[in-house]
């Protein structure tokens, strides 16, 4: 029996005594009717989730080894199971005991919030990552959608021309150490944006407007290193191989209808 069912089985009995001693000095209705919504206070009270737990990790939507061999098992079961996690355990202890937000709402006033910004940037960063691959037969079979094929040639020329400029913008020398980059949709059409650590262009101040996601790529070297050591440019390279370009037309959908960050799950 679990400790929920331990619980209101002792409500119910604590309820029932209660209730019968009270009927013998007192049969009105409103005796009863107060130890019954003490008795529903206390089992909700039971039954309600942990604010602490607000988020978490949420599962792929393929095997670890499905993005095989472009990324491999160990990387994708060590970055999603150790550190994304770490970064979910993070956010739940900074958020203990707060009235719980939606982790895209959190990411505009990042910067000002503390542990938020690495730890739920962190989370919304790896939620938004995992959703937007998938394994490469699937991905060859995606498709950029004609409204967004037209946006990335007015913003950068062509497909092509904007993969160049994605992966230059990776380059160890572009994004210093840690950090992603991103394809977003800004006041001026697509735009690209390196960032570091776990900041996003969703975080105001972090770049000079905020802006909305719709591709983003972890150069992380734990989201690499297992398989290509110092060698992000390939890592880069051959992450194209697992885009799943059906929900990255989705995002920019979403982003150009709704003027907001897409939403993760977790």
């Amino acid at each position: 029996m679990t400790k929920l069912s331990l619980a209101l089985s002792a409500l119910a009995v604590g309820s029932a005594s209660a209730f019968s001693m009270n009927m013998k000095a007192d049969t009105g209705a409103n005796s009863r009717r107060d130890i019954l919504q003490k008795g529903a206070a206390i089992a909700t009270a039971i039954a309600a989730p942990a604010a602490a737990n607000a988020y978490a990790v949420p599962d792929l939507l393929y095997p670890f080894d499905a993005l095989e061999p472009f990324i491999d098992a160990p990387t994708m079961k060590i970055h999603h199971d150790k550190h994304h996690a770490t970064y979910v355990a993070n956010i739940n202890k900074a958020t203990e005991g707060k009235e719980e937000v939606d982790i895209l709402e959190l990411q505009l006033n990042a910067l000002e919030a503390g542990p938020v910004r690495n730890s739920g940037g962190g989370h919304y960063n790896h939620a938004f990552f995992w959703d937007e691959m998938a394994p490469p037969d699937q991905a060859a079979k995606s498709k950029i959608s004609p409204e967004l094929e037209a946006a990335i040639e007015k913003s950068f020329g062509s497909v092509d021309e904007m993969k160049a400029k994605f992966e230059a913008q990776a380059a160890p020398g572009a994004v210093f150490g840690s950090g992603w980059v991103w394809v977003c949709v800004s006041s001026d059409g697509l735009k690209l944006v390196g960032t570091p650590n776990q900041d996003n262009p969703l975080m105001k101040g972090v770049t000079d407007e905020v802006m909305f996601p719709i591709l983003g790529l972890d150069v992380w070297e734990h989201a690499y290193y297992l398989k290509y050591q110092n060698r992000r440019p390939e890592y880069v390279s051959a992450w194209w191989n697992v885009v799943n370009w059906d929900k990255v037309s989705e995002n920019f959908a979403y982003v150009s209808e709704k003027k907001a960050g897409v939403p993760v799950r977790g």
